[in-house]
């Protein structure tokens, strides 16, 4: 369902007396997530994971030069066909609750200008499998929680129907339990045919509920991997990444033994 193939994203900046500075922080990516299955990219702040999926979703800065190729559904995804399917067939669940209107209610935002009985059956079903009463349509982002706020904007991507999710950290700041349904259900999106791209901090949450982990290191997914395997670190063949997988609590963290 989505394919990248040599993705690399430059930006160009200027400092002080216009002196031209260009950044890369993500070079030379290769990722491929399939209908039906669940993929996490995990790794350390400043990886290049949200770029990532900026980049699948077109939204990158004006200053961002992109190189490489992005298929979806087999084809190339070029700027006017991402902008076509965004919010219809592609959809982003992104990291911060911002990304909310805060002069819109919520129920007006889950319907995104689509009015009419089955449109508003389909929100609040949306809503209840993420543990929110009708109620909440009638509420102003102000108005939430953070952890409502955040199921909110995952109401926003299965309220669609999507082919493909990019889940930009869902889950941070949630309870385990609310974290852990969040996840199931996006892997139960997965199950009933939907590609899910999963970026987490979270390895051991991303463990639980993902078919395969890609390891993202310095702009590259360095190591990537069936989630079973991973605790296994002795399989791994990068060093960040077989360390990243000892420092599991099932591993060295709490000086126990690989399984």
């Amino acid at each position: 369902m989505l394919s990248i193939r040599d993705l690399s994203i430059e930006f160009v900046q200027y400092e002080r007396g216009l002196r031209r500075r260009v950044t890369h922080p993500v070079q030379h990516l290769h990722l491929e997530v399939r209908a039906g299955e669940m993929v996490a990219v995990v790794g350390a702040s400043g990886s290049g994971k949200s770029l990532l999926a900026h980049g699948i979703l077109g939204i990158l800065p004006y200053n961002a030069i992109v190189s490489g190729r992005i298929e979806y559904d087999g084809e190339e995804l070029t700027a006017a066909r991402v902008q076509a399917l965004r919010g219809k067939e592609i959809c982003l669940v992104p990291q911060g609750i911002s990304w909310l209107d805060p002069l819109m209610k919520v129920g007006a935002q889950l319907e995104n200008g689509r009015k009419g009985k089955e449109r508003r059956k389909r929100c609040i079903g949306a809503l209840q499998r993420y543990g929110l009463g009708e109620e909440v349509t009638t509420l102003y982002p102000h108005q939430l929680s953070g952890g409502m706020a955040r199921r909110v904007l995952l109401c926003t991507a299965a309220v669609e129907r999507p082919r493909l999710i990019v889940a930009d950290e869902p889950t941070p700041g949630l309870p385990l339990a609310r974290a852990r349904g969040i996840l199931g259900h996006l892997r139960e999106l997965a199950e009933e045919g939907a590609a899910v791209l999963l970026i987490t901090h979270d390895v051991e949450l991303a463990l639980e509920f993902s078919h395969r982990i890609g390891v993202m290191f310095e702009g590259a997914v360095i190591e990537e991997t069936a989630a079973e395997r991973f605790p296994r670190w002795e399989s791994l063949q990068h060093p960040y990444a077989r360390a990243l997988s000892r420092a599991l609590p099932c591993n060295e963290f709490f000086g126990g033994g690989a399984k």
